[in-house]
């Protein structure tokens, strides 16, 4: 495996991108590979592979034949659908309402991957949720919070874009006390549905995402990086690093504020 795929467990792979910001800083994007209980194959959201990428592809599932879908998550990660499509095009073809709106002219299959009857159509491997008490589909360009989550039960690994953020600092900044960390996404006030009863909303559903994933293993996230159990037992400074459940408790207490202040203002 190259470090741009990553083999997260048996059955998931993780493929790592380049998305720069103002064409400079480079945030990372992905897209994983998921062995199905069935044998075949399916992207979750789309990344135009590189050569190498599209080597090792082939060699994991035998040929583009047995790619069997791309189900795309994020409703604002559009850019590279249409290349996927192009390298895939007798995979079945899924997106968000925005997708379908963006590029009316592919074959997009009826059924969106933020509806509840493609969660049932992939139960037998995945688990989907999506954040409540936030706009899935911001008018903000800008507020890219929402998405669908996956969870693939077989390898306890989470594909997430944008509503969860992992931090990996440099080795050398865990000497001085800093450690690696799991954040929601900044755009999480913007995000927020502006009428009463939103914050406790989304309260409610991080809380019950956090615990139903408990056992949790591998995050992998789009704009930083994976969090692989395998290279997580010890953290920079050689302790014991915290269990993704943990560490997500931690995250949602940092929107304490963010959510109080809203409930403040809108109930």
């Amino acid at each position: 495996m190259s470090k741009n795929v990553l083999h997260v467990a048996d059955g998931f792979w993780n493929l790592r991108g380049s998305y720069k910001i103002a064409g400079l800083v480079d945030v990372g994007t992905q897209a994983s590979l998921v062995r199905r209980s069935n044998g075949a194959f399916v992207f979750l959201d789309s990344w135009t592979l590189s050569r190498s990428q599209a080597r090792e592809v082939e060699a994991i599932t035998g040929g583009p034949e047995h790619i069997e879908a791309i189900v795309n998550l994020h409703p604002f990660h559009t850019m590279h659908v249409e290349a996927m499509h192009a390298m895939f095009p007798a995979a079945r073809l899924y997106g968000t309402a925005r997708h379908l709106e963006r590029f009316p002219d592919l074959p997009w299959e009826a059924t969106g991957t933020e509806d509840a009857a493609l969660h049932k159509m992939y139960a037998s491997d995945f688990e989907f949720t999506v954040p409540r008490g936030v706009d899935f589909i911001s008018h903000n360009q800008n507020v890219h919070f929402s998405s669908v989550l996956a969870y693939h039960r077989a390898s306890e690994t989470l594909h997430v874009d944008d509503t969860l953020m992992y931090l990996r600092l440099p080795a050398l900044l865990g000497f001085f006390g800093l450690k690696n960390s799991i954040s929601f996404h900044p755009t999480l006030a913007k995000a927020l549905e502006k009428r009463p009863g939103a914050a406790q909303e989304f309260r409610d559903w991080a809380e019950q995402m956090i615990e139903r994933w408990r056992g949790m293993r591998n995050l992998c996230a789009a704009h930083t990086a994976a969090w692989l159990a395998a290279d997580n037992t010890n953290d920079q400074a050689g302790d014991p690093e915290p269990s993704l459940h943990e560490l997500l408790l931690k995250a949602l207490d940092s929107c304490a504020k963010t959510l109080d202040a809203h409930e403040k203002k809108y109930g």
